[in-house]
């Protein structure tokens, strides 16, 4: 099934004619791309719906200040640059966003443990859900990680990828087949007579958790960073992942020094617990250091390796 039905594409057009004066503050990056659809997965996107302040709004609330003034980009730049190494929150609660998306419904399930937007989902008890499902790529469908309970181990081939892809396949259409049924809606919307249909808030519970759904999520820009540094990380699920490096592109349209920012202090940076620190003073003064005089359990010495880059073996 395509991404968008035609009538879909005309409403985005329309958006995106319609051209409002302003006297606030404005992203000349997200303007560009606002309502503008980001593919995701194999049948979702991301959109930018409205936003609220830039850059410059979190400046100003830092300053407490009428606006930029006689200050630099510069000095905005540093003060950002301040503002996310000491962990000042709130100037960067002054900007908000709100994204128009669509997702698996069992990415949206994780999704929503971030408590920290507005959302309104799709109403399965209001609407009939679309017969659109996703199946992953084959370098996606990966077994169980041995050593981690919430990861994904080797990449699955041949017949047993192929069977797997089936099964995910057949399942979602078979019970999708048997929903319409039961919504006396089973041949492309026509009724039976003799059929009243069950009840949509009923007949959505076949429905498999890789079929799509759609939310409005709005949140401001402090959050929106929680969320990208978890989701954006390389250890988070590939299909959550897949949003927020969306998310991180439309970020840098947004707020750009921000952004910049906050790869340095979040996304590329790492912290150490105070016993982590001292070890690594120990390892400085040249110290000999090894997992067995580190003070340190098997698991945070290896975790210490990969973030200072030496052998932990």
């Amino acid at each position: 099934m395509d991404r968008f039905t035609s009538e879909q594409l005309a409403e985005i057009e329309a958006l995106r004619s319609i051209r409002n004066a302003t006297s606030r503050p404005v992203s000349d990056g997200l303007e560009e791309v606002l309502h503008t659809p980001f593919p995701v997965l194999d049948h979702g996107f991301v959109r930018v719906v409205d936003y609220m302040g830039n850059d410059d709004a979190v400046v100003q609330a830092a300053r407490v200040s009428y606006g930029r003034g006689t200050k630099r980009v510069s000095e905005d730049r540093g003060l950002i640059n301040y503002l996310l190494r000491h962990w000042h929150t709130t100037p960067f609660e002054m900007a908000e966003i709100k994204l128009h998306v669509k997702l698996p419904i069992f990415v949206a399930r994780q999704w929503i443990r971030h408590r920290m937007a507005s959302v309104n989902e799709y109403s399965a008890r209001y609407s009939v859900m679309d017969r659109e499902f996703y199946v992953p790529e084959r370098e996606h469908l990966a077994a169980q990680s041995s050593v981690n309970r919430q990861g994904r181990g080797d990449v699955l081939e041949g017949a047993e990828a192929d069977e797997v892809l089936d099964l995910l396949r057949r399942d979602a259409e078979r019970n999708y087949d048997h929903y319409a049924v039961m919504l006396n809606e089973e041949d492309a919307g026509t009724h039976r007579a003799d059929r009243a249909g069950l009840a949509r808030e009923l007949a959505r519970m076949n429905l498999t958790l890789n079929f799509y759904t759609q939310w409005y999520w709005k949140a401001d820009l402090h959050n929106f960073m929680n969320f990208l540094r978890l989701r954006a990380d390389p250890h988070a699920q590939y299909e959550i992942r897949a949003y927020a490096d969306v998310m991180l592109g439309i970020m840098a349209r947004w707020v750009p020094i921000t952004h910049e920012a906050f790869l340095e202090h979040r996304m590329g940076a790492a912290t150490l617990s105070a016993s982590a620190v001292a070890l690594v003073r120990r390892m400085i003064a040249g110290e000999r250091i090894d997992q067995s005089n580190s003070g340190l359990s098997k698991r945070e010495w290896g975790e210490l390796a990969s973030v200072l880059g030496f052998d932990a073996s």
